[in-house]
């Protein structure tokens, strides 16, 4: 069974920086591009990064250029988003998806989300 269970949210002030974290399970981890995903209250889905299978390429939404960072350990199964700098529209629950590294859709498998606070 395909599982994928994000991790590391919580409540952070403007400026702070987390790192949410993705355990997959049920399949071969390091063959499939990955990505985050994030919806916050009121608002349709906002695609954050993607990193292809083997970690050499990454891409980044206009929104989180040079704050996000998105990685990946295969040996490990998980996927990383490194957050920095955050702000108080970063405030969203955050997905971790399956088989792609761009949009959001398109993907087989979702997590179920870990909720991020950004508020001082």
């Amino acid at each position: 069974e395909v599982q994928l269970v994000e991790s590391g949210g919580g409540l952070a002030q403007p400026g702070d920086s987390l790192r949410l974290s993705c355990a997959a399970s049920g399949f071969t981890f390091g063959s499939y591009d990955m990505s985050w995903v994030r919806q916050a209250p009121g608002k349709g889905p906002e695609w954050v990064s993607g990193i292809s299978s083997g970690g050499g390429v990454t891409y980044d939404g206009d929104s989180v250029k040079g704050r996000f960072s998105i990685s990946r350990d295969n040996a490990k199964n998980t996927l990383y988003l490194q957050m920095n700098t955050l702000k108080p529209e970063d405030a969203a629950v955050y997905y971790c998806a399956r088989g792609g590294v761009y949009g959001t859709d398109g993907y087989d498998y979702w997590g179920q989300g870990t909720q991020v606070t950004v508020s001082s």
